[in-house]
């Protein structure tokens, strides 16, 4: 089980025991919006910088935008500092829900037991939070 229902990824944030990592590429966040106090950590750059290879559309989205060089010396740090330090999950959080449940499994894989994916990710969190609006 690696996906969190994204109320109950909000209340963890909210109650210090989370964080949202947006792993959407920075023209997706550009378009479509950024999530307040989440940390951007492009997944495909950080795919990259393990050796990785990217499949044929991961390969596109990439070059859709203007990738940044990823230093794996900070990706870890930032990492360990979010992950170990404050004994964080760590809630990655894509446009649909989709590459985040790869993402949480990366980092699974690196050693972060508590990566974890948000289901509906971005999409899900845009409808949420026009509803708030709504009822306000």
């Amino acid at each position: 089980m690696v996906e969190i229902s994204l109320p109950s990824a909000l209340e963890m944030c909210r109650l210090g025991f989370a964080t949202l990592v947006d792993i959407r590429q920075s023209f997706e966040i550009d378009m479509k919006g950024a999530i307040p106090d989440a940390v951007h950590i492009p997944m495909f750059e950080v795919k990259v910088m393990l050796g990785h290879t990217l499949t044929e559309d991961e390969q596109d989205i990439l070059d859709a935008g203007q990738p940044k060089d990823m230093d794996a010396t900070g990706f870890f740090t930032m990492i360990n500092k979010l992950h170990n330090g404050h004994d964080h999950l760590l809630l990655c959080i894509c446009n649909s829900g989709r590459r985040s449940v790869t993402a949480a499994e990366m980092l699974r894989s690196l050693g972060y037991p508590k990566a974890l994916s948000v289901a509906g990710g971005f999409q899900a969190w845009k409808k949420l939070r026009a509803a708030q609006t709504a009822v306000q």
